[in-house]
């Protein structure tokens, strides 16, 4: 997705983002997983912000601790998530933090306070390299994540599954 920049009055300058050119193997509208997906994970970060590459990777070994059987994933927009059942939550690199966001996020109790948003499902959390990683609340939030995907797993759309 190309953006227009305002370079000089009356000039459109056509330029793309960093997450559009991780995503670019992803234009047919297919998902990544496995080795492929954590190849542009990697690529998604250090073309981001490589100075929150350290914040990025202990997300990754915390919901990869968390929910050994998740899998690291590269949506069809080109966005990291981590699917068990479907995407548990996803992964955006900001200027100066990364958004860990739960794709079920009103769903979960989140004691500690930490999700942000005001979407109908959609919570995030915003993590920085400045501060510790509040590993255990997260832990919480993503083992409740799996566990709501494990009863009633995600389609693609990200509507649960019917029960019949």
């Amino acid at each position: 997705m190309a953006t227009k920049s305002k370079a000089r009055p009356g000039k459109n300058v056509s330029t793309v983002s960093a997450a559009t050119k991780a995503a670019a193997p992803m234009a047919a509208g297919n998902k990544a997983t496995g080795t492929a997906a954590a190849r542009l994970i990697d690529v998604f970060i250090q073309r981001s912000n490589p100075n929150l590459k350290s914040v990025a990777d202990e997300i990754r070994r915390l919901v990869k601790t968390t929910i050994p059987e998740s899998i690291e994933a590269v949506n069809p927009w080109g966005i990291p998530a981590f699917d068990f059942h479907g995407p548990i939550c996803f992964m955006m690199v900001g200027k100066h933090h990364i958004t860990l966001g739960f794709t079920r996020g009103t769903s979960l109790n989140d004691s500690a306070g930490l999700l942000e948003g005001t979407g109908k499902n959609l919570r995030h959390v915003k993590l920085t390299g400045a501060a510790p990683l509040p590993a255990a609340a997260l832990t919480k939030l993503i083992r409740q994540a799996a566990i709501l995907n494990r009863a009633s797993p995600l389609t693609p759309s990200m509507r649960p599954t019917k029960k019949r």
